[in-house]
């Protein structure tokens, strides 16, 4: 039941936040009907990665880097690989290129669908866990554990494993794919494509919390494609960079409740992620792909954080697509890649993760040796925005609502973002005091 005397003093503590990857907290006072307090606390250790790989040659990295995401290991390999290569002086072949993006195309397809099904719906449709869900509707789920598989095997094509694959090395692949195998995902890849189209519809379709916010997007741009692999930084306001100036922009800082550092551009929290590639890049886009939005009523560039769960749905319709563009009239090559000889120096990199921006950059000597490496994943680029967000959630929601209330909502805001906490290198229990 609603209570219904909004100047009371409230303590909200959720100790542990569910459904999502690694583990956090949320602490939240309010006092006199204004929160005073508010922090989004990442409690897990420090897992130092960037530590971890000094020392190792260059040819250790990726399989290193692979290890900081279970569900996006290919984000932390490409943006590595990227940076390598352009220090070496190597340009990757035109097959190289393309089958990146297909393999990248396949983690954004696993991990978008189990966001979507598994995740964030039951929040908008009033479940507490997917299971449950499952119960009133069991093709969603069905469709969710589908598509996450076909992209877990788009994976493994050039990968060998989903989880921590080991396909991807410095001037190429090691191994390519055989015809017959990518010619079997094709088949599944189009068979999926009706599934993607009524995937946008039914996410438009859900109830989303009225809570239009004002921030600042970023994410890469490429000018020929809509950027995954590679491309400059830009902003809604006016950003248009290239990586190597990420830190002359960007500004990394330590909030004494969390264990994961913040970051600002130019001082302010921005938003990285679906929403934010949707609000700079819609226009490159498919025809396909805008025209199936378009039906659903819903326009783009959003101020609705709530829609970023029908941005993930729109880019998984276009990693479909994508996907099948790019396997069409596949031929393996003589060789799946190039020796590479290492050159001392900064090598720096940075690629659309599912999640949104992931930042790489290494010191690396003449042999090929990782000096130094600073790696900022988008869950520590959001972190200041989700804080930011809860509050003004919270504040459009009512705080007149009952800790329960409040602490589901809040929590359907942070699981909005879909947090990597445990990728944080450098995440509920909700506490409201009242």
């Amino acid at each position: 039941m609603k209570q219904t005397n909004s100047h009371r003093d409230l303590r909200i503590n959720v100790p542990v936040l569910a459904r999502v990857e690694g583990e956090g907290a949320l602490e939240l006072d309010i006092s006199q009907g204004e929160i005073k307090n508010l922090k989004l606390r990442i409690f897990e250790p420090p897992r130092l990665f960037e530590k971890f790989v000094e020392g190792y040659h260059h040819t250790d990295l990726l399989d290193m880097v692979a290890r900081i995401c279970g569900i996006c290991p290919v984000a932390y390999q490409m943006s590595a690989v990227q940076a390598l290569e352009k220090l070496f002086g190597h340009t990757p072949t035109p097959w190289v290129s393309d089958m990146r993006r297909v393999m990248y195309c396949g983690e954004w397809l696993q991990s978008h669908s189990l966001h979507i099904h598994l995740l964030a719906a039951p929040d908008f449709l009033g479940f507490d866990n997917a299971i449950a869900m499952a119960k009133d509707f069991p093709q969603e789920v069905r469709r969710g554990l589908s598509l996450q598989g076909l992209g877990n095997d788009l994976m493994v094509l050039f990968g060998a494993r989903s989880v921590h694959p080991v396909g991807i090395c410095v001037g190429g692949f090691y191994h390519a794919p055989e015809a017959e195998k990518v010619a079997a995902i094709r088949a599944r890849l189009q068979a999926a494509l009706p599934q993607a189209e009524a995937l946008v519809h039914w996410c438009a379709g859900l109830k989303f919390p009225q809570d239009e916010q004002s921030f600042i997007s970023v994410a890469l741009r490429h000018p020929d494609e809509y950027a995954i692999y590679a491309g400059d930084l830009v902003s809604d306001q006016g950003l248009n960079v290239p990586i190597e100036d990420y830190a002359q922009h960007f500004q990394e800082f330590q909030s004494p409740h969390s264990t994961a550092l913040h970051a600002a551009l130019n001082g302010q929290p921005y938003l990285v992620g679906p929403l934010a590639r949707l609000n700079l890049n819609l226009e490159q886009l498919p025809d396909t792909v805008r025209s199936n939005l378009e039906a659903t009523g819903i326009t783009f560039p959003s101020k609705m954080m709530f829609h970023s769960i029908l941005a993930r749905a729109v880019e998984l319709h276009f990693i479909l697509l994508e996907a099948l563009r790019l396997l069409k009239d596949y031929e393996a090559p003589e060789q799946s890649r190039q020796i590479v000889e290492p050159v001392a120096g900064t090598a720096t990199g940075a690629s659309e993760a599912p999640r949104g921006l992931l930042w790489h950059q290494y010191q690396v000597d003449a042999e090929g040796r990782i000096q130094s490496a600073t790696i900022i994943p988008p869950t520590s680029q959001n972190q200041a925005r989700m804080e930011q967000d809860i509050a003004l959630s919270l504040q459009n929601y009512g705080l007149e609502h009952t800790d329960e209330q409040l602490r589901l909502h809040a929590e359907q805001v942070i699981r909005n973002y879909d947090p990597c906490i445990s990728c944080a290198t450098h995440f509920l229990q909700l506490k409201i005091r009242r």
